[in-house]
């Protein structure tokens, strides 16, 4: 099961953490996405850390300005977002899959899903 949290209202260029958390079982087994879905809009993958060693994966649209990163020791993966726009603005959901490198982005290839938690950006 899957818990995200971190949500809330925050300004433009300013940062957000979200967390998900796992109970029954570990992100190190896992490859973790996050995605988003914005209202009228279908949901888009943000980025995801593989299970095994490698580098993360990013959207064009996030690169440079979220990044992703995995604390074993608690069994969460975070979500680092700096430099918010109110186009970041959506429910934002964790993942976990065991995808191939080439399908990292696509959201069928994960399994479990997190409830999502609102971030919104005001300009």
């Amino acid at each position: 099961q899957l818990q995200a949290s971190g949500g809330g209202l925050v300004q433009a260029g300013g940062s957000l953490r979200l967390s998900c958390a796992a109970s029954g079982g570990t992100f190190r087994t896992y490859t973790t996405g996050w995605f988003r879905q914005a209202p009228g809009k279908e949901r888009e993958f943000v980025g995801a850390i593989p299970q095994s060693s490698g580098y993360n994966v990013y959207a064009d649209s996030v690169k440079g300005r979220f990044t992703i990163s995995r604390d074993n020791a608690k069994n969460t993966v975070h979500l680092q977002m700096n430099s918010l726009k109110p186009e970041d603005t959506a429910v934002y959901f964790c993942a976990v899959g065991r995808p191939i490198r080439s399908s990292i982005s696509a959201s069928e290839m994960y399994v479990y899903w997190g409830q999502g938690t609102q971030v919104t950006v005001s300009s």
